[in-house]
């Protein structure tokens, strides 16, 4: 028996589906920073899900390697996951060290980066 992987636009859903869940967790960030403004309960819905969103780009990293190996897709999306992980790791360490003035463009770039990847799968 014999099984056939298309590495075409969306041949493998897992890619896409961690793209959207990252695209999702920081749209989230962005409506906790909103609480995080206004609200006690901001700052502790804001940190949860600064984890959430951290995890959900290490699943787009083992997505992108479980396209490309097993898959047979391009690499290049690894590279695409591996640089949103470090942009990720930025963004969690200003947010600690409290600068807003890069903590807030980082996250907005982040997001544009986000979507336009998932509009790219």
């Amino acid at each position: 028996m014999t099984t056939h992987v298309t590495t075409e636009r969306g041949g493998f859903p897992f890619l896409r589906i961690a793209i959207a869940l990252q695209t999702l967790t920081i749209f989230l960030q962005a409506a906790s920073s909103g609480l995080l403004m206004t609200s006690a309960y901001g700052e502790v819905l804001h940190n949860a899900g600064a984890r959430v969103m951290y995890g959900a780009s290490m699943l787009y990293v083992l997505a992108a390697v479980l396209a490309w190996k097993p898959g047979g897709g391009s690499p290049r999306p690894i590279g695409h996951a591996v640089g949103f992980l470090v942009l990720a790791s930025v963004q969690v360490a200003v947010g600690i060290a409290h600068l807003p003035s890069v903590h807030l463009p980082l996250g907005v770039l982040m997001f544009g980066l986000s979507v336009l990847a998932l509009a790219r799968r």
